[in-house]
């Protein structure tokens, strides 16, 4: 690896970089309040349209001259031949040797995309077609269980993409749920998890997802071995094992010597990394609870992202757009965080989905060469929930706290469930909060609100410092209709093509995830010393031995 304390790294060298550098100080005492009083055009001018979502980025501290600076540097990195190459099969993830095609899965267009000299999309449409076949059986009632009843539940087991992404998308289309289907979700290595989930449903009517590329995903391993004893021993048997359980995996052989039929594994790819492997037969449980047709407009509103994300310029481009603000925000004002704030209880869950998917795409501090990066910040930390939840609780942080911490309002202009007037007002909690970011409160208007009040001088004096909020914190508003599947998935597709977006100008892999590998390594060794396959080795620190010894004594039969 090259010496990086003494040798910047390329891109802070070019002149798009030093360019953006010096109009960040020149923007550092700009007030989004005084942008918006003299531009009465900037709303128009900052909004965008792709895919059934309206973006609006103009509560953002940038001026036109910042925007041109920006394209300039997604230039200079080369970003339109970067999407290309991605689109084209092209291997984009290096440290893999692989394509990065998460776009095939849901590509309804006619062209072929080749992976060593051979087209998948018919494998793809074939996998399609499969899983329609699959779902009407089960939600027909065709396939039944072991004691001729219908299914009601459907238990998916699997872990960081075989989970989050279905997760989200299934809580977020719960509007379209089937009337007898109910689908919960397994991950966590915490017996908590599945025995809470196995407490409700009868395995009479139960039908499992069995979900691992490999399977050998130790999680993901553990708990469909509880699921399989639990099932046995409760009326199943090893016969009927292929009536209740299905697999999406690589590795067919282990799956079939669990007893799950062939005909019953669905495949998965190694150019689909898990974090964009909710289109494939991963998401097979959404499928069964919203319906194929459904799940098929899921993915044709990642489609039309996808087209307008390869197509469109960039100035006009929503994942671009969204991908250079965050650069501004990150490399150039110190930003180390952006927050998600969904207003819609169905996407509740996005902000998990998207902390695994940006920080497990753009952790990475070493750029495509090898050369480590230390002068400038990669991937933010993603966090956020639920508005207007988070209005009584963190949001204090973002308006007066001194961290900057841009945020995304996620908001539908309509509603699944009309009730009283709770949508117009979490809709006028939704702009106000953004609002007041931008605009925050100056000490003289403190003071003028508190007189108005009619509290005394002295007192108002010592008080209004403290109801003083900066403002010009930036935040993007995310508009649409209402959460149906197209609109889902455009907005799961925007999310992708940001994180790559990002990826291409900090120079790194945003395929990979060598982090993620390292803790499963360390974690099977120490795990032999806690079942007593192995004695303690020397190597292990001192705080890694003393919390051992600690569990060991707790679960020691002869203490």
């Amino acid at each position: 690896m090259n010496d990086s304390a003494s040798t910047p790294t390329e891109l802070t060298t070019r002149p798009e970089w030093a360019a953006l550098t010096e109009h960040a100080q020149a923007m550092r005492n700009v007030h989004m309040r005084e942008l918006f009083d003299r531009d009465p055009g900037r709303y128009p001018r900052y909004t965008a349209e792709a895919a059934s979502l309206h973006l609006d980025y103009s509560k953002n501290r940038i001026t036109d001259e910042t925007l041109d600076k920006l394209f300039a540097l997604a230039r200079s990195s080369g970003l339109s031949d970067k999407i290309e190459a991605m689109f084209r099969g092209e291997m984009v993830n290096v440290t893999e040797q692989r394509p990065a095609l998460h776009v095939a899965l849901r590509s309804l267009g006619d062209e072929a995309i080749e992976v060593d000299g051979s087209d998948i999309m018919p494998e793809v449409r074939s996998t399609l077609d499969r899983m329609e076949e699959f779902v009407w059986r089960v939600r027909s009632t065709q396939w039944r269980g072991f004691s001729n009843q219908p299914f009601k539940d459907v238990v998916s087991i699997g872990i960081g993409g075989s989970f989050l992404g279905p997760k989200l998308v299934s809580a977020a289309l719960k509007p379209y749920w089937h009337g007898r289907l109910n689908c919960h979700y397994v991950a966590n290595i915490d017996g908590s998890n599945i025995t809470e989930v196995l407490r409700y449903i009868d395995p009479e009517t139960t039908l499992f997802l069995i979900q691992s590329k490999s399977f050998k995903t130790q999680e993901t391993l553990e708990n469909t071995k509880i699921a399989r004893e639990w099932f046995l021993q409760n009326g199943g048997s090893e016969e009927t094992i292929a009536k209740h359980f299905v697999a999406v995996t690589a590795n067919m052989d282990e799956a079939e010597k669990f007893g799950i039929l062939r005909e019953n594994i669905f495949p998965m790819w190694d150019w689909v990394g898990g974090r964009y492997s909710l289109w494939s037969a991963i998401g097979l449980p959404t499928a069964l609870t919203i319906g194929m047709e459904n799940f098929r407009a899921l993915l044709s509103g990642a489609y039309s992202m996808d087209r307008h994300f390869r197509h469109a310029p960039l100035e006009e481009n929503l994942p671009v757009i969204l991908g250079l603000l965050g650069i501004w925000y990150s490399n150039f004002h110190g930003a180390d965080a952006h927050a998600i704030l969904p207003y819609d209880h169905y996407l509740r869950g996005l902000p998990a989905h998207l902390q695994q998917l940006d920080m497990e795409s753009n952790g990475k501090s070493v750029t495509l060469e090898g050369q480590e990066i230390t002068d400038y910040r990669t991937g933010p930390i993603i966090w956020g929930g639920a508005g207007a939840n988070g209005q009584h609780a963190y949001h204090q942080l973002l308006h007066q706290g001194n961290r900057l911490s841009p945020a995304d309002f996620i908001v539908p202009l309509r509603t699944h469930n009309p009730v009283g007037q709770h949508h117009t007002i979490l809709f006028a909690n939704c702009l106000s909060q953004s609002q007041a970011l931008m605009r925050g409160k100056t000490e003289a208007e403190a003071l003028a609100e508190l007189k108005a009040a009619g509290m005394g001088d002295e007192r108002a004096q010592a008080l209004a410092p403290h109801k003083v909020i900066a403002g010009n914190k930036p935040s993007n508003t995310i508009l649409f209709e209402r959460s149906t599947p197209r609109t889902v998935g455009a907005l799961v597709a925007l999310y992708e093509h940001k994180v790559m977006v990002q990826g291409c100008i900090w120079g790194i892999n945003s395929f990979d995830q060598w982090g993620v590998e390292l803790g499963k390594q360390l974690g099977q060794g120490i795990l032999d010393i806690l079942e007593g396959k192995a004695a303690e080795p020397g190597s292990l620190d001192s705080s890694t031995e003393g919390l051992i010894r600690r569990f060991v004594s707790r679960h020691d039969p002869d203490c």
